[in-house]
């Protein structure tokens, strides 16, 4: 899409669904009236509901449910987060994209999102699947200040918690699956992937990725994952707007991440704790050795702490946890 034409969806959706003279979008966009004309058909392929009446000029009725920078930005309630927002329309992936601009020196907030990720990745190196228009695919790039190395792993237990709470928000019934998978009726619909740039003593960025499936239909997931992932729309039946979604969701983002900051890990923990997968049951975890364990909490900072049958106690900071059909 080209410049004049954005710039045009842009003064269209400032006018909150009244109408705009073609004179004043002439004189706005210093184009004839003819060729605001053209560039109105072209939008209306491209899927966007328009209403041009004569001597009240044009407004816009909808929008094709597509990621918009333009859309997000003006309905954007945050105060930091994704203020400086970079789209991208197809990138290898979120987190390269993020560790570029971190390195350049982007601020705090930085909020890197894409339509499509064609490599895109999760925990361990493993392929996330990023279809064009599907989910909401992004990174952001947090400079904690007088944060710990030690203490980053908690962010990605924050970022849960925002994604949880967000769904729940929703009328959904989401658990957390340690330590970065968001479950529905056990079904994988969110991932986080947190990646930091330290010194021995200072926090340079941390980089959180994040994963949401949202408009997915069961065929365009790979068949190996088929019983194994699920989206908004498969869960619940809704198609929702995902330019809405985004905005709601670094909303959510942003007010954990500033309770975490001002009152530390011991909140965030305890709301954690209540949206956990399989808390005080027993599942199979797998780390050099693979034994049964009841989950009965997370430590202060961030590990995962079982019991095996022998009621030993456990902190795990690495593991793979599996139950139902995974057993």
């Amino acid at each position: 899409m080209d410049d004049t034409r954005k710039k045009l969806i842009q003064i269209l959706l400032e006018q909150n669904g009244n109408f705009i003279s073609g004179q004043e979008l002439s004189k706005q966009l210093n184009i004839t009236r003819s060729a605001i004309w053209k560039h109105m058909s072209e939008l209306k392929k491209e899927g966007y509901l328009i209403e041009g009446v004569t001597n009240k000029g044009y407004r816009l009725i909808d929008s094709p449910n597509n990621l918009s920078p333009y859309e997000i930005k003006l309905g954007l309630q945050t105060k930091w987060l994704g203020r400086e927002l970079m789209f991208f329309e197809q990138v290898d992936s979120t987190q390269t994209i993020g560790h570029e601009l971190a390195h350049k020196g982007n601020p705090h907030g930085t909020v890197i999102l894409a339509s499509h990720q064609s490599n895109g990745r999760g925990r361990m190196k493993r392929y996330w699947d990023s279809k064009a228009g599907r989910g909401l695919w992004f990174s952001t790039i947090l400079r904690p200040e007088q944060l710990e190395p030690k203490k980053a792993p908690q962010l990605t237990l924050v970022a849960a918690v925002a994604v949880a709470t967000f769904l729940k928000e929703l009328n959904l019934h989401p658990q957390i699956k340690w330590p970065n998978d968001i479950l529905l009726d056990g079904k994988k619909v969110c991932g986080i992937l947190t990646e930091m740039q330290a010194e021995q003593d200072s926090i340079d960025y941390i980089l959180l990725g994040i994963g949401l499936n949202v408009s997915h239909k069961r065929e365009d997931f790979h068949v190996s994952i088929q019983n194994k992932a699920t989206s908004l729309y498969l869960h619940s039946k809704i198609r929702h707007n995902i330019n809405n979604l985004f905005q709601n969701l670094l909303l959510h983002l942003e007010k954990q991440y500033e309770i975490y900051m001002a009152e530390g890990f011991s909140v965030i923990k305890e709301v954690w704790e209540s949206f956990a997968l399989k808390y005080n049951e027993w599942v199979k975890i797998k780390t050099n050795k693979t034994f049964l364990g009841k989950i009965i909490g997370i430590h202060e900072d961030g590990a995962l702490i079982v019991v095996d049958e022998n009621r030993n106690e456990h902190v795990l900071y690495s593991a793979e946890i599996f139950f139902g059909e995974d057993v």
